[in-house]
């Protein structure tokens, strides 16, 4: 089995060594410091293990030139999405006639109404695959879904600290358990990681990203921290309508919830005083990834036909910030409007 992870960073990074450590034949592509770093020392994983601090060391083959490293059985896309949008085309020396791609990151993958049934099926998702990029050079029947668990962030180049979570559940857009997902979920236990096939991975989307829709661009507003934003009693009930308004579109496309909304939150409270993702990356002036979290979302309750007036609302303000702060729009490539532009470049 051939394994190309794009994107060495925190979560790729996660996956590459712990593969590579079980034997699997392991490529990554990544670029910068990061690249260089990899290609002279290997990637380097800190976790704990035991209740102990371990390292492991993986020397893995690490190009930035897709072409160097030829077609795969997997490609594990573990970018953001917009920078999985703005690398699609480069994807494309990796993929033989058989290769899998597998969406490793949050939100709604551009890929979700493929394989479904009813007035929706293959629609695109303008919002997290503008002008159908990703749709194109990739092709949804090579869509694997993917929902990331694990919790860790790059401390130095070439060096990954693992905080916590061990788990990516994995299916077919087609709700079918192929052969092909069957072994990739063997391939991730078989690196010490947990990996459930769902018949509908959907559902487990909309579970990780109903916390994140919500949890996420009120913590960039606010600067608060996941257990104060679920606890305090303003920002609890605002989070509370934009989960309504989320489940209610979420099941007019099959989808279904195996929790309730009062359990989601206080589970969320009970990670503790951690920033967001979204929170992070505003901090460090990064972009941050507010259209598969939340956009994707009101475009499909438009879609639907389900009113959306709180995240119409929460997702005004982040864009404004993100804008003002110059950490958004995040596909400034295809942005019509000249005066959003210039907002954009003033920002960054």
């Amino acid at each position: 089995m051939k394994v190309c992870i794009f994107g060495a960073g925190a979560i790729g990074g996660h996956i590459a060594v712990l593969m590579a450590k079980a034997d699997i034949d392991v490529s990554v592509v990544a670029r910068g410091a990061n690249l260089e770093a990899i290609q002279a020392n290997g990637l380097k994983l800190i976790t704990t293990e035991n209740g102990e601090t371990v390292e492991h060391v993986a020397k893995v083959r690490a190009s930035s030139n897709t072409a160097e490293l030829g077609h795969q059985d997997y490609v594990i896309i573990a970018l953001k999405s917009h920078q999985a949008w703005e690398s699609a085309h480069h994807m494309r020396a990796l993929l033989g006639p058989n290769s899998a791609v597998v969406t490793a990151q949050n939100g709604i993958p551009w890929w979700y109404f493929h394989g479904l049934d009813g007035p929706f099926a293959e629609m695109q998702v303008e919002s997290v695959d503008p002008q159908g990029r990703q749709w194109a050079d990739i092709g949804p029947e090579r869509a694997i879904g993917c929902t990331v668990y694990p919790a860790a962030e790059i401390i130095a180049p070439g060096v990954i600290q693992h905080t916590y979570g061990d788990r990516y559940n994995l299916g077919e857009p087609n709700r079918t358990i192929t052969p092909r997902v069957t072994a990739l979920a063997k391939a991730f236990e078989a690196a010490g990681l947990k990996s459930k096939v769902y018949d509908d991975i959907r559902d487990d989307i909309w579970l990780k990203l109903w916390g994140n829709l919500c949890f996420n661009p009120i913590s960039a507003l606010t600067h608060a921290t996941l257990d104060v934003v679920a606890t305090d009693a303003g920002t609890r009930q605002v989070a509370r309508k934009m989960m309504e308004e989320a489940e209610t579109l979420a099941r007019k496309i099959g989808a279904n919830f195996r929790v309730d909304i009062e359990r989601r939150i206080n589970g969320a409270a009970s990670v503790g005083a951690h920033r967001t993702s979204m929170l992070q990356d505003l901090e460090k002036k990064r972009p941050i990834e507010l259209d598969a979290l939340l956009t994707s979302v009101q475009e499909i309750g438009r879609l639907v036909g389900v009113p959306t007036p709180t995240i119409d609302t929460v997702l005004a303000l982040t864009q404004q910030m993100g804008r003002v702060a110059g950490v958004y729009p995040v596909f400034p490539e295809i942005v019509k409007d000249e005066d959003l532009k210039a907002v954009a470049t003033q920002g960054g």
